[in-house]
């Protein structure tokens, strides 16, 4: 579903990411985990089709994020860390603008607003202006919104910010649910508790390098993923 070729990229003639190579498959919850600076955001982000990049391809579904941004940007969606939304709208009516930019029919749209909103305890909310929203109330509208063309790949960068322990545990759920329906997810955290308990596959970056990869079990081994990654974040 994702497949990462030799990935590089730099700013002002640094490379922070270095010759990345990677597979995400169907089905598969995939943990990116690094100290911050490590490349986390500057990856998800080229993936997104955010970022330009100089060196490799990213293939969504079989298709060049860089070639055919339009077709791969159809079937994914991007939650950044601290989404910015358009504070002018209604909850509703942004939903309905996402809605639109996908092209998601009427009764598609319907239903899995009042599904996810409902879910996320934010159904009574949807009327108000976006500036009224708290940080948690935004995440929950952007998980929504990034839910509603029913996306195959999910991009996340820190999903669990800002979220009150009942939407984590639901959006835990709708994550496992893309997969379970064929799709995949590829999100970054520092929680590594919940990376270890909800991933298939997990990799390790550092300095733009990875530097472990391989399911949790092979990662992790007789240790936890905590002491893995200090580990390997401390060694030189």
């Amino acid at each position: 579903m994702l497949q990462i070729k030799n990935f590089s990229k730099s700013y002002d003639d640094r490379k922070v990411v270095k010759n990345v190579n990677l597979q995400v498959e169907s089905g598969e919850i995939y943990g990116f985990i690094g100290h911050n600076g490590a490349g986390k955001t500057t990856t998800i982000k080229s993936i997104a089709g955010i970022l330009d990049f100089e060196e490799g391809d990213i293939l969504i579904d079989g298709k060049s994020i860089k070639q055919d941004p339009i077709a791969c940007k159809s079937i994914m969606a991007y939650i950044p860390d601290n989404p910015e939304l358009y504070d002018g709208l209604t909850g509703i009516k942004y939903l309905n603008f996402i809605a639109d930019i996908y092209r998601v029919d009427s009764n598609t749209r319907t239903e899995l607003i009042k599904k996810y909103s409902e879910s996320f305890e934010l159904d009574k909310n949807l009327g108000d202006s976006i500036s009224s929203y708290s940080h948690g109330m935004k995440q929950k509208l952007a998980i929504i919104a990034a839910l509603i063309h029913q996306p195959k790949l999910l991009l996340l960068d820190e999903p669990f910010v800002g979220l009150d322990p009942k939407a984590s545990h639901i959006l835990k759920e709708i994550m496992r649910e893309i997969c379970d329906l064929g799709g995949c997810v590829f999100f970054s955290s520092h929680v590594l508790e919940v990376v270890e308990k909800l991933c298939d596959h997990v990799c390790i970056i550092k300095s733009g390098e990875i530097i472990k990869d391989g399911t949790v079990e092979e990662v992790v081994g007789d240790q936890s993923l905590e002491d893995v990654f200090l580990e390997l974040a401390d060694h030189e």
